[in-house]
C-alpha cells in the first residue's frame, strides 16, 4: 500500500484546504448519517438481529458527532448539500432494495460497499490528518470493522441462497463507487490523499470481505473490477 505521511508544510487553516475540507467533511458526516439510518432500517428487516443493528446505528451516530467536531476544529462548515448529492445513488438503491425486502442487496450497499469505502478513506486520511482529526478517525476506523463484519457474517451464513443477488448488487452499485472516487479526486488530493491509494485500499478491503463471504479468487477479481475501467 502506498505510504502517505502528513506534509509538515500543510496549512490546515488555509483557504484552499478548508474549502476542500468542507466537502470531504460533509461527505463523512453524511456517510455516517446514512449508515445510522440504514442500520435502523436493517433492524426492521432483520428483527432477530435488531438489537445488534440498533447498536451499530448508535455507533454511527457517535461517529457523525466526532466528524462534526473535526470540522468545528478547523472552523469549517461542512457542505452537506454536496454530500447529500454525493450519496444520492447509493441512498436511492438502498431504499429501493429495502422496500423490496432485498436484504442481501441492502447489506452489500451498507455493510460492504459503504463500510469498505469508509475504511479505505479513513486509512488513507489518518496519516495526513491534523492531530485532532487523526485521533477521532483512528477511533472510528477501529469500530467500522465491526460493521463490516456483521454484513460478512450474515451473507456468509446464507451464501448459497444470496450469491446471485450479491453479484447483481455488486454490478449495480460498485460502478457508483468509482464515480464517487472521481468526484472527490481533487479535494482529496488537497488534503494529501491520493486517489490511487484510495482505490487500492478499497479493493483490498472489499476483496477480503467478498472472500470472507465465500467467493472464489476468480469471482473476486471479476467483481472487484466491475466498472473500474471508468474510474
Amino acid at each position: 500500500m502506498p505510504q502517505l505521511q502528513a506534509n509538515p508544510e500543510t496549512d490546515f487553516y488555509s483557504e484552499a484546504y478548508r474549502d476542500a475540507y468542507a466537502r470531504i467533511n460533509g461527505i463523512v458526516i453524511e456517510g455516517e448519517q446514512e449508515a445510522h439510518e440504514n442500520y435502523i432500517r436493517l433492524g426492521e428487516l432483520l428483527p432477530d438481529s435488531k438489537d445488534e443493528l440498533v447498536g451499530l446505528s448508535k455507533m454511527e451516530a457517535r461517529h457523525r458527532k466526532g466528524f462534526e467536531a473535526c470540522g468545528r476544529n478547523l472552523n469549517v462548515v461542512p457542505d452537506l448539500g454536496f454530500a447529500s448529492q454525493f450519496f444520492a445513488d447509493l441512498h436511492s438503491n438502498f431504499q429501493q432494495a429495502a422496500s423490496e425486502n432485498k436484504i442481501p442487496t441492502c447489506l452489500v450497499i451498507q455493510s460492504l460497499i459503504i463500510e469498505c469505502f469508509a475504511i479505505a478513506a479513513y486509512n488513507i486520511y489518518i496519516p495526513v490528518a491534523d492531530d485532532f482529526a487523526r485521533k477521532i478517525t483512528e477511533s472510528v476506523v477501529k469500530e467500522e470493522y465491526s460493521h463490516l463484519n456483521f454484513g460478512e457474517e450474515w451473507l456468509k451464513a446464507n451464501f448459497e441462497e444470496v450469491k446471485t443477488e450479491v453479484e447483481a448488487a455488486n454490478r449495480q452499485n460498485l460502478p457508483i463507487v468509482w464515480r464517487m472516487l472521481n468526484e472527490v479526486d481533487q479535494d482529496a488530493k488537497v488534503l494529501g490523499m491520493e486517489k490511487e491509494a484510495l482505490v487500492e485500499d478499497f479493493m483490498i478491503q472489499y476483496g477480503e470481505a467478498l472472500s470472507n463471504i465465500g467467493f472464489t479468487t476468480r469471482d473476486i477479481m471479476k467483481m472487484s473490477a466491475y466498472g473500474l475501467a471508468t474510474a
